[in-house]
């Protein structure tokens, strides 16, 4: 005879839910047999505002659609907006935006790190990482003058020039986050207790994986080794040497290792960028924010962000204003298709550790 059928609300107060969103499970005894995504009511509709701003208003609405990882949707916008105009960018402002999109990336591995273990059980990991996300947070605020949201990437290049010293101490940064990746490895991933909730769980099937439009480390955790930054380079990273790491199984622990090796090849990246930025320009300056047209055009582009490609398609109608802004990210995916799929037949108790693996940011799904 089979076990009454229970319906259990997940989120979205739970540490583990990645944000502002709930996970409606139906259980058969402690088995989930149906999950539907909720996304919540924060930070919505974002490109119908974008369609009633200026050109330059629309860039503190795109952080809001990834809180943890704000710039990537910056550097998508401002190139969107540079291939329409045909606006050169100084090769200073490259590497620039390279370097600001490796320390997001990896501030985000550091927030993933800290959920991913502490949905786990592993409370002291979140405490380690979140500090030591912090160190990162400097270098945005010393840069940027904000911690979270930056509004420092935009059309022409960025906002302003490194401040004196400032390699100096990103340099200091890396070497620092370098040598903790032992003691990460010491608690969190040669832990045997991690590893056997994370292996054979949350399983993606290869072909599952390419048919639903799986994108970063739940897609390399699948072994296909796609990266945007490789197969479609943009910005300096074709000046660059890195790996991109896969590995086999499509399990947490799969995604987990990927996301390991990545902390290392973005540190990498970030000495290299320190090393190769030339002098010269910042900022290609545009005219007067308020009375700045965009010819007519359309553009597609996409950046590869820790959660995988993101994509932004712009169209311009020759106005002070968007026509048309379509963001085209991992957590729909991800948090929709890909979780409500995946989570049938796991226990209840790996609902957030399974979600969280897979890099879900809600604000996104309900643009």
């Amino acid at each position: 005879m089979r076990e009454k059928e229970t319906t259990l609300y997940l989120g979205p107060q739970h540490p583990g839910i990645t944000g502002n969103m709930m996970v409606k499970l139906k259980i058969e005894g402690d088995t989930i047999v149906k999950a539907e995504t909720h996304v919540g009511y924060l930070h919505r509709a974002f490109e119908k505002l974008m369609e009633v701003r200026t050109w330059t208003q629309c860039f503190p609405i795109v952080c809001r659609i990834c809180v943890p990882e704000p710039d990537p949707n910056e550097e998508n916008l401002a190139r969107a907006i540079e291939e329409i105009e045909g606006r050169e960018v100084p090769e200073r402002a490259k590497y620039i935006r390279v370097l600001v999109l490796e320390l997001s990336r990896l501030a985000a591995y550091q927030l993933w790190m800290g959920g991913q273990s502490g949905t786990a059980g592993l409370y002291t990991m979140p405490q380690w990482t979140v500090g030591d996300r912090d160190y990162i947070l400097d270098l945005f605020e010393e840069l940027t003058g904000g911690r979270v949201y930056h509004m420092y990437i935009w059309a022409g290049g960025v906002r302003r020039d490194l401040p004196d010293g400032f390699k100096g101490r990103v340099l200091k940064t890396m070497d620092y986050l370098e040598s903790r990746l032992v003691d990460y490895d010491r608690l969190m991933f040669n832990n045997a207790l991690f590893q056997k909730r994370a292996k054979g769980i949350g399983v993606i099937d290869k072909e599952k994986a390419m048919e639903w439009g799986v994108v970063g480390p739940p897609l390399r955790g699948c072994g296909i080794k796609h990266d945007t930054r490789i197969d479609e380079p943009y910005e300096v990273y074709d000046k660059l040497e890195f790996d991109v790491p896969t590995y086999e199984g499509g399990d947490v622990w799969a995604r987990a290792m990927v996301r390991r090796k990545e902390i290392e090849q973005s540190i990498s990246i970030i000495r290299q960028v320190i090393d190769k930025m030339p002098e010269g320009d910042y900022y290609n300056k545009i005219p007067n924010p308020l009375t700045w047209k965009i010819p007519p055009g359309e553009s597609y582009v996409k950046t590869e962000s820790a959660r995988g490609e993101f994509g932004y398609y712009v169209v311009s109608d020759g106005s002070e204003k968007p026509r048309r802004i379509h963001v085209r990210g991992p957590a729909y995916v991800h948090g929709v298709s890909l979780l409500e799929n995946i989570l049938v037949g796991a226990n209840i108790a790996d609902t957030s550790f399974i979600m969280n693996s897979l890099g879900v940011c809600p604000p996104e799904i309900e643009r």
